[in-house]
């Protein structure tokens, strides 16, 4: 069923996005960054065109997926596809039953629904553009037409069930000019799974604006919707106020510091990504989900419990700390009668439906990212509400063993669109890395004896996974993905995640030699659809983290930079995405948590030891003399990570709310443990 699920959505949603062009073979750069913290594309002398690229942005109650396309004379043209996803539609009576997993309101606004604006006789056509520049909106600079420059900035609100265009226009002439503008309203009614619906959208300009000189006005687009009476009284002055409030809070916390600019801005903007995609639901409480205009207030056990759920603590967000922690007790409160059945993959549309009978590993998946989120957070009365989930998980995973002691599962997280036999190196380095920090926790909580075990029992695993997958693979010392494989695979890089170097050098050059594209690592080697490699940007993520702990620093950053270029410069931007081909590169927002915990976890090697005790074994690169990570906020604690270049080795600074904690002079990789 499962299997059949997925290959329903893939054709779907592969004959519903527009055609991406081929993937370039060699790196082409639009962009650059700013010194702002944006990136913008200059077009007065471009000449590579047409050119169209898309980019998500999303609030509690509205997501939008913008997709603009900037012709050969530089006249731009939006397509907006704005997705309310709270509010679920009946099915057309020609829609398959799968389709209730995505049956949001939605709606595809074109440039038509613009409001007419004339100056005298003439009307305005507001086409050409000088640049565009993104940083948590869209922005979009047009050549002046008739004397009048126009700006348009595309934002969601962050809280109300409406997405903006905002207009700013500015009189460039010497003269004064009268500007009429004549708005277009729509507006349309369903009945849904919650009651009315209304979609609308409407302009708040005035009929009439007289400029001065050099004079500005500035009015909306509202693409919005309502339920049942709700009001639409939406105010885009304050959605953009929460909005930009929201963009600073995410710049100023978390905040990595590097000699890279375009490392810098990446993870700024994974931040972004990785913190808008926040949505209310009605049974769950705000939740994080994954977004890429297929899933919406739903969690997954792979994207809000192993990838995103540990990212919360780092940045400190209240609203993404509860989140992830919404995921976990509705996790914790419809756990299985017993350890006969499955943990649930998915709670979709709202917790309305569940999703689906196969097995992925999930319950490694949700030990691995509950046991981080538990030792980041560094909160003991959150801690042991939620043990009795991790304890479950735990056990499940043990009691499903094979004769060799792997973990048994139908799959992983990719659902069967690749082989994985009936226990996969996956599913038993997530198990491997949740006992490790179940037993730091365990001993923080006073479960002594429940400590030993889970570490006599991940001491058994490491060996499982260096004697039932350890294999020569394509001539290399590294891992079989299952009992019978034979072709290297993206997920190989676990065992260095864990801490696991036995076969380091030979996975390293799997990874990023044989596997190597310049859009990172593909999925397996030799591995095509319709000709196309096929690459899911997670495995390459986990890849730099692990590349990076096992201080393989300046191959790690070579690959790093090449990649994080691709993805903020180039020709499908500004953020980490799912996978390609399949869903065509969206941008899933919790890659963009993965991406920024490289950095944390990675290149500082940070590991917690305890609810207010961890372990750092920073590496610096060759390229760089330093860098810092500051206000940190995990194990209850507001910490700043400082690491320079001091001769041979390097001197190793940790704050905690100002104060110093440790300060030392360290060879590279060397560990170093600090208590809070």
């Amino acid at each position: 069923m499962k299997r059949l699920l997925t290959i329903c959505f893939l054709v779907a949603f592969a004959l519903a996005l527009p055609a991406q062009d081929q993937i370039p073979d060699s790196l082409i750069i639009y962009w650059k960054t700013t010194p702002r913290g944006s990136i913008v594309w200059d077009l007065t002398t471009e000449k590579r065109l047409p050119h169209g690229d898309n980019m998500e942005m999303a609030g509690q109650k509205v997501a939008a997926i913008v997709y603009y396309t900037v012709d050969r004379d530089k006249g731009l043209s939006i397509t907006r596809d704005v997705i309310f996803p709270q509010l679920r539609t009946f099915l057309w009576s020609d829609e398959r039953w799968w389709r209730n997993y995505r049956a949001y309101l939605r709606h595809k606004y074109t440039d038509d629904v613009l409001p007419v604006i004339e100056i005298g006789r003439r009307k305005l056509r507001v086409k050409k553009l000088d640049s565009i520049e993104i940083e948590g909106q869209l922005i979009f600079y047009h050549s002046p037409v008739l004397g009048v420059r126009v700006v348009r900035k595309l934002f969601p609100s962050m809280t109300g069930r409406f997405f903006v265009e905002e207009w700013t226009l500015t009189n460039e002439t010497d003269s004064a000019l009268t500007l009429n503008i004549y708005p277009t309203t729509l507006e349309q009614k369903e009945r849904g799974h919650r009651g009315l619906y209304t979609r609308r959208v409407y302009t708040d300009a005035p009929g009439e604006v007289r400029l001065n000189p050099g004079q500005s006005r500035s009015f909306a687009i509202y693409f919005g919707a309502a339920l049942d009476g709700e009001i639409m009284d939406f105010d885009w002055r304050k959605a953009q106020t929460e909005r930009e409030s929201f963009l600073r809070y995410v710049k100023n916390n978390f905040a990595l510091q590097t000699p890279d600019s375009v490392i810098n801005t990446l993870f700024y903007f994974s931040k972004i990504r990785a913190a808008e995609n926040l949505f209310y639901s009605s049974r769950m409480g705000l939740i994080h989900s994954p977004g890429g205009g297929n899933y919406y207030v739903g969690i997954w056990a792979n994207d809000q419990a192993e990838y995103s759920g540990p990212f919360f603590p780092f940045l400190g967000y209240p609203d993404g700390n509860l989140a992830a922690y919404n995921c976990y007790k509705w996790y914790l409160d419809h756990l299985p009668p017993d350890y006969d059945h499955k943990i649930t993959s998915s709670y979709e549309m709202n917790a309305d439906l569940t999703c689906c009978g196969m097995d992925r590993g999930d319950a490694a998946m949700i030990a691995y990212g509950l046991s981080q989120y538990l030792l980041y957070r560094g909160d003991r009365q959150i801690a042991r509400e939620l043990w009795p989930l991790l304890a479950w998980t735990l056990e499940y995973s043990h009691r499903h063993r094979n004769a060799q002691g792997a973990v048994l599962s139908d799959s992983d997280e990719m659902e069967g669109r690749l082989p994985t036999g009936k226990a996969n190196l996956a599913t038993s380095s997530l198990y491997y890395g949740a006992l490790r920090y179940a037993a730091y926790l365990a001993g923080a909580l006073g479960k002594d004896d429940t400590a030993q075990l889970y570490r006599l029992r991940a001491s058994e695993m490491a060996l499982v996974i260096e004697n039932y997958f350890g294999a020569d693979i394509d001539g290399l010392h590294t891992y079989r993905y299952f009992d019978g494989n034979t072709k290297l695979r993206h997920w190989i890089c676990l065992p260095l995640v864990m801490g696991i170097e036995t076969r380091e050098q030979g996975t390293l050059k799997a990874l990023f030699d044989r596997l190597w594209t310049e859009n990172g690592v593909l999925v397996e080697l030799d591995t095509t659809s319709h000709g196309k490699p096929v690459f899911w940007d997670r495995g390459t993520l986990y890849a730099f983290r692990g590349a990076f702990k096992a201080g393989a620093t300046d191959l790690a950053l070579e690959r790093l930079k090449q990649y994080s270029t691709n993805r903020l410069l180039g020709f499908h931007v500004p953020y980490v995405v799912e996978a390609y081909p399949e869903n065509n590169m969206r941008h899933l927002s919790a890659e963009s948590a993965l991406y920024a915990r490289i950095f944390p976890e990675g290149l500082i090697g940070l590991e917690p030891t305890g609810l207010q005790s961890f372990t750092v074994a920073p590496h610096l690169p060759s390229q760089w003399n330093e860098y810092s990570l500051r206000r940190v906020h995990v194990f209850g604690g507001n910490l700043d990570f400082y690491v320079r270049r001091a001769g041979q080795k390097l001197l190793v600074e940790i704050r905690n709310n100002g104060k110093i904690v440790e300060r030392k002079r360290i060879t590279p990789g060397q560990t170093l443990s600090v208590k809070l």
